[in-house]
């Protein structure tokens, strides 16, 4: 009636009557979870996405308990604008050291958003009247910047919804946002230096496993490969396909370096989203433009974005930080990307509306929107 392996257990030990019990139980409860699975479902619903054409399992799940969940969102603060009526003193006229994108905006408006940008970032005195200090001039570019990205990059930070960033976007309360990097690699006289002091040549950027490299043998260097200018004054492409086998590599060619970039890239922001490989590409085709996800040229957009608010607003800052604002290797400003803004998430604070109640960072040229709340 029972296994043999059950019979020859109670007869080499005739006293132990919890070890083929203990065995059959958990065995039972495993075939009977199972069957419950089968029969109703796994017991924590999803909520998917489609990312492809229909059949190609192309679409990225979510939990829906976890659809609801908005870190640090309890930290963000937020408030109606004061509408104007006409009339108002304009900060620009009556406080001092008001930046000059804010100028416009009323003194009620630009005390409440100074309320709410000192949270955001975690600086108390945050352009406090008379306060020359290094952060005076950050903010000024960082408010520049905020406005830049929500005015003229709507196709990337408005894609699926209003969302729009703010400092809070990046900072989340802290003077100096998580998830910001660092030049990994420079040139001296002998060739390449990086990350790895002992080496020399390409061996020095990779096969370190850091938080730069996500943890893998990748190369470090690939931020600033592909986000910051080259020495030609142009960004290096991303594309390494050759659909050719074993083809003669000639001059123009890319590279394994530059596949193990690429890839150490695309390692880099499907982390930062927390996503995979076929939200953006189908992975039948990944060279094939014309098969590739709408979530591609959101990211591409995303891409040529972060490209730009470096060259314009980033990079230009690193004469006004002060050295222990710099980075450990080159003493070069701390730099944003993909991460930055998202943290882990497809959308910066899981796609929670921002900029709605701050127009007055919604536009770079022109004056603040308020007729949503007349």
């Amino acid at each position: 009636m029972f296994p043999k392996w059950f019979d020859n257990w109670n007869r080499d030990n005739p006293t132990n009557i919890f070890g083929p019990a203990i065995a059959v139980g958990i065995a039972g409860s495993a075939v009977f979870v199972a069957a419950m699975i089968v029969a109703w479902g796994q017991p924590f619903a999803t909520d998917q996405m489609q990312t492809g054409p229909r059949g190609t399992g192309m679409h990225v799940s979510e939990f829906v308990s976890d659809l609801a969940v908005y870190p640090d969102v309890d930290g963000f603060v937020t408030s109606e604008p004061v509408v104007p009526t006409g009339g108002e003193t304009l900060a620009g006229e009556a406080i001092e050291g008001v930046p000059p994108t804010l100028a416009n905006v009323t003194v009620e408006n630009y005390e409440r958003l100074l309320t709410a940008m000192r949270s955001w970032t975690g600086i108390p005195d945050l352009l406090e009247p008379g306060n020359d200090s290094y952060q005076t001039q950050v903010a000024y570019t960082m408010i520049e910047m905020t406005q830049n990205i929500n005015q003229n990059w709507g196709a990337h930070v408005q894609a699926n919804a209003t969302v729009g960033v703010t400092c809070y976007t990046c900072h989340r309360g802290q003077p100096v946002p998580n998830n910001v990097w660092f030049n990994t690699r420079g040139m001296d006289e002998d060739g390449w230096i990086g990350v790895n002091a002992n080496a020399r040549g390409w061996p020095a950027i990779q096969n370190r496993v850091t938080m730069v490299s996500n943890f893998t043998s990748l190369p470090s260097d690939y931020l600033q490969h592909y986000l910051l200018l080259n020495d030609e004054g142009f960004y290096n492409p991303i594309a390494v396909h050759d659909l050719a086998s074993r083809v003669e590599n000639l001059p123009g060619d890319p590279l394994i370096q530059q596949a193990e970039r690429t890839y150490a890239f695309m390692n880099y922001i499907a982390n930062s989203l927390g996503v995979n490989c076929v939200f953006c590409h189908n992975s039948r085709a990944f060279y094939d433009p014309a098969q590739v996800t709408p979530q591609w040229a959101t990211a591409s957009l995303g891409i040529i974005m972060v490209q730009e608010q470096l060259e314009q607003y980033i990079l230009p800052l690193q004469d006004v930080l002060p050295a222990e604002r710099l980075g450990p290797l080159y003493a070069d400003v701390p730099k944003l990307a993909c991460r930055t803004c998202h943290q882990g998430e497809q959308q910066p604070l899981n796609g929670l509306n921002v900029i709605t109640n701050w127009p007055e960072l919604a536009v770079l040229d022109g004056m603040p929107d308020y007729s949503d709340f007349e």
